[in-house]
């Protein structure tokens, strides 16, 4: 049996347009970072649109929020504007989305949206490896950073955690 069917994966279509990104299993700190490299590497190369399938995500926490918020925003600054569309999410992953906000920085498509992968392409798995411990507090630490940025609101809901984070890198 695959990897897949046993720990969570991105798995992505970079040959696409928009982007395209599906999440199997729980997009959480452990595997933002791998995603957020991705989405960063696209934009260099030109890709302005990016669609993450939410049909198979089954939890997230607010470092994958943020990293989503990061993504936003950086798509927002460009010439011209990129997108970034969230396509089949459950109720619970909305109620998130929606209680923090990102559902004015970003689309939430309720409809159905095409999410095919091109048959020629592989749809290939982000390789999310291990990070140190001192870099993925950096990487909580900015996606904190991005929910804040998003929505003020923010701050309150995530103050400690933002403390907690800056002293723990402070501290190397």
């Amino acid at each position: 049996m695959s990897d897949v069917a046993f720990k969570p994966v991105y798995l992505v279509d970079a040959y696409s347009d928009p982007v395209l990104v599906r999440i199997e299993g729980r997009a959480n700190f452990q595997n933002s970072a791998c995603l957020r490299d991705f989405v960063t590497e696209m934009i260099v190369e030109g890709k302005r649109t990016f669609a993450i399938d939410f049909l198979h995500c089954t939890s997230m926490d607010s470092t994958f929020l943020g990293v989503l918020a990061g993504a936003a925003l950086q798509l927002r600054k460009l010439e011209p504007a990129g997108s970034l569309t969230l396509v089949r999410v459950g109720p619970r992953n909305l109620e998130l989305i929606r209680n923090l906000g990102l559902h004015r920085l970003l689309t939430v498509d309720s409809g159905d949206f095409p999410m095919s992968f091109h048959p020629h392409h592989q749809d290939q798995a982000l390789e999310c490896a291990d990070r140190p411990e001192l870099d993925t507090a950096r990487v909580c630490l900015e996606a904190h950073e991005n929910l804040v940025a998003a929505d003020e609101a923010n701050r309150a809901k995530f103050q400690d955690v933002l403390v907690f984070l800056r002293n723990r890198i402070d501290q190397r």
